[in-house]
């Protein structure tokens, strides 16, 4: 594994060359497909079960990336795979390490097709004593236009597949040696370390793109992040982050399980219709009641409310008491986001003894209401600066895309 060893923080590193494969990967896949590609090169259905299992383990379990180093498969069955797959992932085209350890990668996706050049995301990476979250994109750029949100100002270019959204976590394991075999990057001790630690222990849908607009692919990718027998998080360090949209909540918490956190940011529509201009479509009363609705929801699992500080914006302490009233018989716990800001940003982050007032607020009225430390500001990498340069789908490709 590369290490970049120079004083933090450190401008886009290139890691590696991009190579389209023409065999298709098995990285990423759910068991269902990994069975459907077993079956399409003639693998008797009696073995199915059981190459599903195996190639699970060597893929989830030990992250490995050749077929030859999966010791109870058979030599044969080795060769066969290896002459219709790959085990590949996206690559890391640049890596952004923070003052702080906070680590950024712009990752490029294999192409869809033949318009297509290869997706770039962003994925961020943020280490602290006792845990390590990873912060990953669900659609390359962004349909909702937040106006507080660098990541809005992309235009959507595609969902992303349940494959390129699992295999951010596959290609952060590898970068931060959380796989066995592999070593901590050289970083201060700034990685979770120690027997039975985990570099990355959390996963966040924060990155780019509204989740529940790519419901299905992220809904998967959950089903294999918490597999207790591949990469085995729980899905209660598994959160998908929405703006509101609320038709999906609920399928959110039936099938996938995992917690759930509101970007809120405003207490009044008319305000929030700015700030979010899903409102206009889903406004306050609505997805309030789809939280109080939430499968699963309860004090031992309390929904997240993300409130962006914004200057003279929504930081009052009538807007505080407004959202204490508003969350009432919620399970809830509010992040207040500082400001982070990006160039252009029509916004200005709220005076520190604002927010401490407003916490304060939501504090004494029986609420959890943590000021969420930026990170990573220096790099472009806190809450809502994350923006690829990605190009693009032409026409054809980006209708393909919306078909498929």
């Amino acid at each position: 594994m590369e290490r970049i060893d120079e004083a933090a923080p450190q401008g886009p590193v290139a890691t590696e060359i991009f190579s389209p494969n023409t065999k298709p990967s098995l990285v990423g896949l759910t068991r269902a497909r990994l069975a459907e590609s077993l079956r399409g090169i003639g693998t008797p259905e009696r073995e199915i079960r059981m190459r599903v299992a195996q190639l699970w383990h060597w893929m989830y379990f030990h992250g490995v990336r050749e077929f030859d180093a999966m010791l109870n498969v058979s030599k044969v069955m080795r060769a066969k795979l290896a002459e219709h797959f790959t085990l590949a992932r996206p690559v890391v085209a640049e890596e952004q390490v923070s003052a702080d350890g906070t680590r950024k990668w712009l990752i490029r996706m294999p192409p869809v097709d033949a318009l297509d050049k290869g997706a770039e995301v962003e994925c961020v990476y943020i280490p602290e004593s006792d845990r390590g979250t990873l912060c990953v994109s669900s659609q390359v750029g962004c349909t909702l236009n937040c106006t507080f949100c660098h990541t809005g100002t992309q235009k959507l270019v595609r969902n992303l597949t349940t494959q390129e959204i699992v295999g951010q976590l596959i290609v952060a394991r590898e970068r931060l040696g959380d796989f066995t075999g592999l070593t901590r990057p050289d970083d201060d001790g700034l990685i979770p370390s120690g027997e039975g630690a985990r570099a990355v222990s959390n996963i966040v849908f924060m990155g780019m793109g509204e989740p529940l607009y790519n419901f299905e692919n992220v809904r998967d990718a959950v089903e294999i992040l918490s597999d207790g027998d591949g990469l085995s998080l729980s899905k209660r360090r598994i959160t998908v982050s929405t703006s509101g949209v609320v038709p999906e909540i609920e399928r959110l918490g039936e099938e996938a399980g995992a917690a759930l956190a509101i970007s809120l940011h405003a207490v009044r529509d008319e305000l929030r219709d700015k700030l979010v201009p899903l409102n206009k479509k889903y406004p306050i009363k609505q997805l309030l009641q789809a939280c109080r609705d939430y499968p699963g929801a309860s004090n031992a699992r309390r929904i997240t409310f993300e409130y962006v500080m914004l200057k003279g914006v929504n930081d009052s302490p009538a807007e505080a008491r407004e959202l204490v009233r508003l969350l009432k018989g919620i399970p809830a716990k509010i992040n207040l986001i500082p400001f982070n800001p990006w160039p252009g940003a029509p916004y200005e982050c709220s005076d520190w003894e604002t927010i401490e007032k407003f916490s304060d607020i939501v504090f004494n009225a029986g609420y959890a209401s943590p000021v969420r430390t930026p990170r990573g500001r220096d790099i472009l990498a806190a809450c809502g600066q994350l923006k690829s340069e990605t190009e693009k789908l032409r026409a054809r490709a980006r209708l393909a895309a919306e078909l498929e």
